[in-house]
């Protein structure tokens, strides 16, 4: 009677289904419904969604042309417990294809063809999620994850 489940334990990657590059935008809007207009430059549009589950909300930030999702960047909610969602990743990807590590934040990359997977963690006390970053291994435009290290350099 006193069991206390971790905020994220009834999380799946099967949320993220919905934004997987190659989709339809018309698809993703039937489910999370319109999103919000972030930008429109070359084409591509950039589309912010709010994912709400039981426990957590989150956004995720879309890009599409044509109406073809191309590539997806989630901010993870901190309270996420990296073990379960890094342990997730690899039960459905594998072991990453490259990991690096830059002060206290490591990156994780799966080039699992024809998609590219980015997941970020950060330790201090304990290790928490940052973000998680799908997108296309040859892309047809510069993806979002690109665009934000370009903005912070």
């Amino acid at each position: 009677m006193a069991k206390v489940e971790a905020p994220n334990y009834d999380f799946s990657l099967d949320a993220f289904g919905d934004f997987v590059p190659g989709k339809a935008v018309s698809a993703l809007e039937a489910k999370h419904g319109k999103g919000e207009a972030v930008s429109t430059l070359d084409g591509i549009q950039t589309l912010k969604f709010k994912v709400a589950q039981l426990r957590y909300k989150f956004p995720v930030i879309v890009q599409a042309k044509e109406g073809v999702i191309e590539d997806f960047f989630a901010r993870l909610p901190s309270y996420f417990l990296h073990d379960v969602f890094f342990r997730s990743l690899v039960n459905r990807l594998g072991k990453q294809t490259s990991y690096k590590r830059t002060g206290e934040e490591a990156f994780y990359v799966w080039d699992a063809a024809p998609l590219k997977h980015v997941y970020s963690a950060a330790c201090t006390i304990t290790c928490f999620p940052i973000f998680y970053s799908v997108q296309r291994l040859e892309p047809a435009s510069v993806p979002i994850i690109e665009k934000m290290k370009r903005a912070n350099r």
